[in-house]
């Protein structure tokens, strides 16, 4: 009677555990298809900002001196294919650049379509901010998930790893290059 009792004292164990484990492997998939949702409406966003760009070129040449390439950081990211991460430094110098030739020719704010690209992308760069947020919140969430015990015992044994967090440093700031993935 006392193995009987002990057996079906462990099978009830090894059934919470594998209810456990079930549930919170889960969670991990639940944070994974919210990043996805959240890198996709910032992969929208950068994309918006980038045809912005790429349709303000044309609009600049037209309407002011410039001889030499504008917005080269565009054209070179034409054919390039960029994380989210690479793609949001890289627009960012792009609006620097677009920035400088707004102040630079001020006949530029005269030109309606010019004015409609510097509006969208005003509104874009919101947009981001709050998807950016938005990331970084659910990136907090998963990543208390992966490191504390014992969800992290689930996150090693599924190779669920810690992320990065989306707010704009270089790669190879310091603090991101010692994270470890």
């Amino acid at each position: 009677m006392g193995i009987f009792i002990a057996c079906v004292l462990l099978i009830i164990l090894i059934c919470l555990i594998a209810i456990w484990v079930a549930s919170t492997y889960n969670r991990f998939q639940i944070f994974t298809i919210r990043i996805n949702e959240a890198e996709t409406n910032i992969d929208s966003v950068l994309r918006k900002r980038f045809d912005l760009l790429n349709k303000s070129i044309e609009i600049i040449k037209e309407n002011s001196e410039v001889e030499d390439d504008v917005l080269s950081i565009i054209e070179k990211l034409k054919s390039k294919k960029l994380s989210n991460f690479e793609l949001d430094r890289k627009l960012y110098d792009a609006l620097k650049e677009f920035n400088k030739y707004k102040e630079r020719f001020p006949q530029l704010k005269s030109n309606d379509a010019f004015v409609k690209i510097d509006v969208e992308i005003t509104e874009s760069e919101a947009e981001i901010v709050a998807f950016r947020k938005y990331y970084n919140d659910i990136i907090t969430d998963y990543n208390k998930i992966v490191k504390s015990f014992p969800t992290n015992l689930v996150a090693l044994v599924f190779h669920f790893k810690s992320k990065l967090y989306f707010d704009g440093k270089d790669m190879s700031d310091e603090d991101i290059r010692d994270f470890k993935l």
